[in-house]
């Protein structure tokens, strides 16, 4: 195919999913509705990808799959390259945007204060989570049972722990690892969520912004259970 050929959306399926297993000509679409790849429309209507589409679809799943960024952040990256500007770094611990000076010259104590800070939330319908994270509907549905994923509290919608989890879910299966992994995270989860309650109970009582606190306190508890999961695998 000559350099300048346009692909159809059939064409280009085939290009991504080695890469991108789970990519679907309906993710594309979806992409593509909320604006983050405009391809040429043919006379008869039928969309045609340039290499350029090809590779910035590339950098839109990477993006999610990698870093777990959200469509908005991946959005203002993509007008910044329009702009011939180079992007924030993705850090791949925190799934932030942050520069190279920064995460290079930054302390542990200064990654644990910028992990610890509340993200911006998130909201989507139960169509979106399934498209942005890849996760298949039978999936989706047996995460649901096990109120593993669930709605913001009040709403219809999900928020970014759901799509966390739903990115998680569908990444693990390439491990072998299915629902009833899952389930055992979600014990562990459940015992360390009852021992922070337990534990912060009287400091929740004085504190001046309690929600901030279980949040800083939860952080501290994650990370200490990822560098002790580490280490027992190194050992």
């Amino acid at each position: 195919m000559p350099p300048a050929a346009k692909r159809s959306i059939g064409q280009v399926l085939p290009l991504l999913k080695n890469e991108f297993p789970d990519i679907s000509i309906s993710k594309i679409r979806f992409l593509e509705s909320e604006g983050l790849v405009s391809p040429e429309r043919a006379p008869s209507g039928y969309r045609r990808y340039a290499e350029a589409d090809v590779e910035r679809l590339r950098y839109i799943l990477r993006m999610q799959r990698d870093h777990y960024l959200p469509l908005k952040v991946i959005r203002q990256n993509l007008e910044m390259m329009d702009r011939g500007l180079e992007p924030p770094r993705a850090d791949a611990s925190t799934g932030a945007p942050t520069t190279r000076s920064t995460a290079e010259l930054a302390t542990p104590d200064q990654s644990l204060a910028a992990a610890s800070k509340p993200k911006r939330s998130m909201k989507l319908t139960r169509r979106e989570l399934l498209q942005v994270s890849g996760l298949s509907e039978a999936t989706l549905i047996e995460l649901e049972r096990q109120q593993m994923v669930v709605p913001r509290r009040g709403s219809i919608y999900y928020g970014r722990e759901a799509l966390t989890i739903c990115v998680v879910a569908r990444r693990l299966q390439e491990y072998g690892m299915d629902s009833r992994h899952m389930r055992a995270i979600k014990q562990a989860a459940e015992r360390e969520a009852g021992l922070i309650e337990q534990a912060v109970r009287p400091y929740l009582a004085t504190s001046p912004k309690p929600a901030k606190t279980l949040h800083e306190v939860s952080q501290l508890v994650v990370h200490a259970h990822a560098a002790m999961i580490y280490t027992l695998l190194e050992g």
